[in-house]
């Protein structure tokens, strides 16, 4: 199935939208909407007409932007393929990680369904991209480890990298240095003063060697920038002595069938 310039407009638009809300749970407006996909406010305003004309989404002047239960279906499609072709990149032709995201915002335009299918049954239909971001099922259905932002935990948590941030490909290649990857294990340490940034430990990484990592398997302290904390979600191991979060996000399962 190939589609037109105007239909692949459509698709990026409502994959953006739902992206944005898919770790919490603060709606998407127009600005943000533009800023994101790096066009001016004018050519969002435009296109929201559009896709409300085409019952994608819900949307007032001067409110944020939801998807509709078809607006939902169409983005779950999409992320569906772009998450699978980053996966196919990486496992099957040898892509890293900070490779993948332009090449699968390109192809997943082009191939048909039955394509996407194909290759999810090779993968042996994966959960999870490489960045750790939940891969929808055939049928809209997508599973998210219960999870936090980094910078949002108090010293302590411990658990392992559920989910890092794509959005920018330098980002990934500082973290592969620092042996941090999805699944890493790590304990959050203290917060600097004056925006120092985040001191964690490296409890086990499997970006690192057995010859990078002392015999308790811990590596730190390590500082990370408040940017970088930003860009990590933990799966915690659970609450700790004295711990002040109170709620974990994702765990449900979310389908065409359940509106955000």
């Amino acid at each position: 199935m190939k589609h037109s310039a105007t239909s692949s407009s459509i698709e990026d638009y409502v994959k953006v939208i739902y992206a944005y809300t898919e770790w919490q749970d603060k709606p998407i407006t127009s600005t943000a909407l533009a800023t994101r996909l790096g066009v001016a406010n004018s050519s969002v305003s435009e296109m929201v007409r559009k896709l409300k004309d085409q019952g994608l989404v819900d949307h007032q002047p001067y409110s944020p932007i939801r998807l509709t239960q078809q607006g939902l279906t169409l983005a779950l499609s999409m992320v569906r393929r772009h998450r699978l072709l980053e996966t196919y990149l990486v496992h099957e032709l040898g892509y890293t990680w900070d490779e993948v995201h332009d090449e699968a915002e390109q192809l997943e335009h082009a191939v048909s369904e039955h394509f996407i299918e194909r290759m999810s049954a090779k993968l042996g239909h994966p959960r999870r991209d490489p960045h750790g971001d939940p891969i929808p099922d055939a049928q809209g259905r997508i599973d998210m480890a219960p999870s936090h932002r980094l910078d949002e935990l108090d010293p302590g948590h411990t658990g392992r990298i559920s989910r890092i941030s794509d959005h920018d490909p330098e980002l990934l290649r500082h973290l592969e240095k620092l042996g941090i990857g999805v699944d890493t294990q790590l304990r959050v340490g203290s917060r600097l003063p004056f925006g120092g940034g985040l001191e964690i430990t490296l409890l086990d990484s499997p970006r690192l060697d057995s010859t990078q990592l002392d015999s308790t398997h811990d590596v730190g302290p390590l500082t990370l920038s408040e940017e970088v904390a930003a860009s990590l979600w933990l799966a915690s191991a659970g609450n700790h002595e004295g711990c002040t979060v109170q709620e974990l996000t994702g765990g449900s399962l979310m389908s065409p069938h359940t509106a955000h």
